[in-house]
């Protein structure tokens, strides 16, 4: 229940990113809508009418900016905070993981509380004001020093009006999208269609909803799986960073074959899990946490 209503708060937040990447109305902003939104028109049947429905008109114009700015403002806001609640009731009723991966509630004191326990106040709120206070002194640091982040945060084309009549030589979304932009490009079109490519996209990320049942090992932490899991999930995390890198290059033959090919690595992570997962030698779990 934690997993997927985080993954749904995932979802929302890059919605929520897209939307309001979009107002702005600068080149990119434009011409990664345009590209984005026309996505919805590969599908079969229904797409031509997906994509009216969502654009209000023929073209991205007004109609999309007014309801992207409602949504982006007021609507995924409020489901961002609906959902950061149902998070917290989710996290306390099943409980929180410790680095050992140890199920603490299997050892009691004579009151019933888990011995290797903590209070929430002072040790968690504190941890936690403490990754806040980091992650303002990062943020901070990024709007007032650089805020364009060498293009990264702030594209130069996006400093440009929007123009329908002219297309920029290089479409990307920001990099925290790039990965599954990748995908979408790796895969090539089938009878004049970008529907395989869509359909890729769109599974790279439902598949991650998936993660908690594909993983076999009855061994949660890390610390004491086996070397197997350790290289596989290696792999993926150079798949899913170089697939973030390519999404900001221009196509050429040779970045789309390695788009294919970290594709199907990335991929093969989740196919070949309930097997990596249940092979291997696993270190002993210890009954009690080892931090105390």
């Amino acid at each position: 229940l934690i997993w997927i209503l985080g993954m749904v708060l995932y979802i929302a937040l890059m919605a929520e990113a897209f939307m309001g990447y979009v107002l702005p109305w600068g080149q990119m902003s434009y011409w990664g809508a345009k590209v984005i939104i026309n996505l919805f028109g590969s599908f079969p049947i229904f797409g031509e009418l997906i994509l009216e429905f969502i654009l209000g008109d023929f073209s991205v114009g007004d109609p999309v900016l007014n309801r992207f700015f409602s949504l982006h403002v007021i609507a995924i806001p409020l489901i961002l905070v609906i959902l950061v609640f149902m998070h917290i009731v989710a996290l306390h009723t099943v409980g929180s993981n410790n680095p050992d991966g140890v199920e603490i509630k299997k050892n009691k004191d004579a009151n019933g509380i888990p011995k290797d326990g903590i209070p929430f106040h002072p040790y968690y709120s504190v941890k936690d004001i403490m990754g806040v206070v980091v992650f303002l002194m990062i943020f901070s640091a990024i709007v007032f020093f650089a805020p364009a982040l060498g293009g990264y945060f702030l594209e130069a084309p996006n400093f440009v009006e929007a123009n329908p009549l002219k297309t920029p030589g290089r479409i990307a979304p920001l990099w925290y999208l790039t990965p599954f932009y990748s995908v979408l490009r790796a895969i090539p079109p089938m009878f004049g269609s970008q529907l395989p490519g869509v359909f890729a996209m769109f599974a790279a990320l439902s598949i991650l909803v998936a993660l908690p049942w594909l993983d076999r090992s009855k061994v949660k932490s890390i610390r004491y799986r086996s070397w197997p899991y350790k290289v596989a999930l290696g792999i993926f995390v150079v798949s899913f960073i170089v697939l973030g890198w390519l999404g900001m290059q221009a196509v050429t033959p040779l970045y789309s074959l390695m788009a294919q090919i970290f594709t199907a690595l990335y991929f093969a992570f989740f196919i070949l899990m309930p097997w990596f997962t249940s092979i291997g030698k696993t270190k002993p779990v210890p009954e009690r946490t080892t931090e105390r």
